[in-house]
């Protein structure tokens, strides 16, 4: 990443667009630019579905310095004229779509990319193309509507990359939406004695001089923001669990100690979510645990989530809970996040009772009181600011017991969640899914509790 050019990437990126203005273009329309997203109406783009990504990614934190080859597969939705990818600051130094040159206009946060080529070369609706993205620069922090900071994060010894909602275009081009899921292979150099950390399995580990790669595949399906890159001076430990999950955990070594104990019961969490909520949904597992100011807050990145500092056993099992809950069933827009957090936070409740003698009912007589849940519906958060504000944790679990008190069934109540789980696999969902869903497999309707306490503005009565 250090070792760019920059005189010659704008005479390069000119080169490109003068040899894709004189072929004969493909015919088709452009794709959108933005799915219409309720909160982020310009995030992600139409006219194509992303298979995979692979990112080969060299990293120079010292520097403050990135550059990186995104190899994008995707299969076309519609005939293409061109279409858009999502980047947040970088360089895009070239760009070519099955193997020659694209023109690439660039408007803020949007590219546009229009390939070359003969009237062979056209990108027809339901065609697999692979676009190859070359880039560089100093990755962006991004500050979020409600001030929070995401993107790329400078941390003590290196940088942490955390993307929910929008962050991850900070670090490579994509489709970033939760909508759109793609299997990576994340490949990333970085200088000794620094280790790099991602998703998914370690495939393999090669050394050369005084630079290490890191190569990271996910073969699950991922949406964009819960890919993740850690680079820093971890204390790493891998082992499987007794059904074959390989673990893999990176510690800060500043942390090591005090997250010893909370770590050595991930296999304990997984197992007793299983029971809950169906088979755990990846061959992977584990967790990254940054030194405490390195970031401030714990985000479920898909298999191994990242912990600002040592987690206590509560957090634990809500990140890892959202391994099912928003990494296996992604929402479907952002309105839909309530049916992460939701879930997540009631899975809280649940690990209390448990473990720890604190009955359901307790937890939600508490988060009952507590006037911040009562602030808006779960469902209908007013502004992108609100998007992870108290409802959507305390009040969407409130959700999740009261449809279980209406069950009035724990076997089947649970039956339902698993059915849940295993229906969405690996897919999207939003809230009417849930409700039509429940509503089919219970054959109540449940429309007074959706109208009171998934979308009511007031506080129903407790009881009733």
């Amino acid at each position: 990443m250090n070792h760019r050019a920059p005189a010659a990437a704008p005479l390069l990126l000119a080169l490109v667009l003068l040899g894709a203005g004189c072929s004969g273009g493909v015919e088709g329309t452009p794709g959108a630019a933005g799915v219409r997203d309720p909160y982020f109406p310009g995030l992600g783009n139409g006219g194509y579905d992303v298979t995979h990504y692979g990112l080969e990614l060299d990293v120079a934190p010292a520097a403050d310095r990135l550059r990186g080859t995104a190899t994008i597969t995707a299969r076309a939705t519609q005939d293409l004229s061109a279409f858009h990818l999502d980047l947040a600051g970088l360089d895009v130094e070239s760009a070519t779509v099955e193997g020659k040159p694209a023109a690439v206009n660039r408007a803020g946060k949007e590219l546009t990319i229009r390939p070359g080529g003969a009237v062979e070369d056209r990108l027809r609706k339901g065609r697999t193309f692979t676009t190859v993205v070359r880039y560089s620069g100093a990755p962006q922090t991004v500050t979020d509507p409600d001030g929070s900071k995401e993107g790329w994060l400078r941390t003590a010894d290196g940088a942490v990359a955390l993307g929910e909602p929008t962050g991850s275009m900070a670090w490579f081009p994509g489709n970033h939406h939760p909508s759109d899921k793609a299997t990576y292979d994340i490949e990333v150099t970085v200088p000794d004695p620094l280790t790099a950390v991602s998703n998914g399995q370690l495939v393999s580990r090669s050394t050369a001089g005084s630079r290490t790669s890191y190569h990271w595949r996910t073969a699950e399906p991922m949406a964009s923001y819960l890919a993740t890159v850690a680079v820093g001076r971890f204390t790493t430990q891998q082992s499987r669990t007794p059904d074959g999950i390989r673990l893999f955990t990176a510690v800060d070594p500043e942390s090591a100690a005090a997250s010893k104990d909370v770590l050595a019961r991930i296999p304990d969490v997984l197992a007793w979510a299983a029971e809950k909520f169906g088979p755990y949904p990846f061959t992977s597992a584990g967790a990254v645990v940054e030194r405490t100011g390195d970031s401030t807050y714990a985000l479920e990145t898909q298999n191994r989530p990242v912990f600002p500092g040592p987690p206590d056993t509560a957090l634990l099992v809500h990140e890892l809970a959202h391994q099912w809950f928003g990494n296996s069933v992604t929402p479907a827009t952002w309105r839909d996040m309530w049916l992460n957090e939701g879930f997540a936070t009631y899975a809280e409740w649940l690990w209390a009772a448990d473990h720890d003698g604190v009955p359901v009912r307790e937890s939600f007589d508490e988060a009952y009181e507590d006037d911040a849940n009562w602030a808006f519906p779960p469902a209908a958060p007013p502004t992108a600011v609100e998007l992870s504000d108290a409802p959507v944790y305390g009040r969407g679990a409130m959700v999740v017991h009261r449809l279980r008190l209406a069950i009035d069934d724990d076997k089947a109540f649970f039956a339902l969640v698993r059915g849940w789980t295993k229906a969405h696999r690996h897919g999207n969902a939003s809230t009417d899914d849930f409700t039509a869903y429940v509503e089919q497999e219970t054959g109540q309707d449940l429309t007074g509790l959706w109208d009171a306490w998934l979308y009511g503005e007031s506080r129903p009565p407790e009881e009733g």
